[in-house]
């Protein structure tokens, strides 16, 4: 089996599963969101985050709380099919929590509208199928994050924390030289950071 047919096997369970871990977790936003101080998140720093589609973890109480801190939130915006993200700050009185000036992608994606400023951060939250102890992510196919993270680690030390239901933790993520892992997880059951495999 090749290592696309791998993943793609994998993404059809996962995402069954993610669809049951969210109906049996409606109190998930507010479990998250109790974990805001344990998070490796400066005061004042620039977060990118997303905007929860379908049964994806939602953010909206931690957001809450690291805008609280100070924390700028921004998010990503697709600019090209094979180039890693931009991101975006929502302009002033844009009025973005409640869907102001939003647009959707040809991928179906609520981002931001391309005139927005552009930001650069140094957190990145990052929503996924399914995750291992290792910290390698299962995404959508797209590579998105994965060219993202390059682009951005060769620059500057960054963090990507993953945002997930516990329950989509597996044994293995299979995943090639490009994949970048992610630093840590935020679930329900707690914050913790991934060891890089022995």
């Amino acid at each position: 089996m090749t290592l696309a047919s791998e993943k793609k096997s994998l993404r059809t369970a996962a995402r069954e599963k993610r669809a049951a871990l969210a109906r049996e977790t409606p109190d998930f936003a507010r479990r998250i969101a109790a974990y805001t101080d344990e998070l490796p998140i400066p005061a004042g720093a620039t977060v990118s985050a997303y905007r929860p589609m379908g049964d994806e973890a939602g953010l909206s109480l931690l957001l809450a709380r690291l805008e609280l801190k100070g924390c700028r939130i921004v998010f990503p915006r697709v600019a090209a099919k094979a180039a890693p993200l931009d991101f975006h700050h929502a302009p002033p009185n844009s009025n973005w929590e409640n869907g102001g000036e939003w647009v959707t992608s040809g991928f179906g994606v609520s981002e931001p509208a391309p005139h927005w400023p552009l930001a650069d951060p140094e957190i990145l939250l990052v929503p996924l199928l399914a995750f291992d102890a290792h910290g390698y992510r299962l995404g959508y196919g797209g590579g998105f994050y994965d060219r993202t993270l390059a682009k951005h680690r060769a620059l500057r030390p960054v963090t990507a924390i993953g945002v997930a239901y516990a329950g989509q933790e597996v044994a293995r993520v299979p995943h090639g030289a490009h994949d970048q892992r992610l630093d840590a997880i935020l679930t329900e059951r707690g914050f913790r950071r991934f060891a890089a495999p022995g």
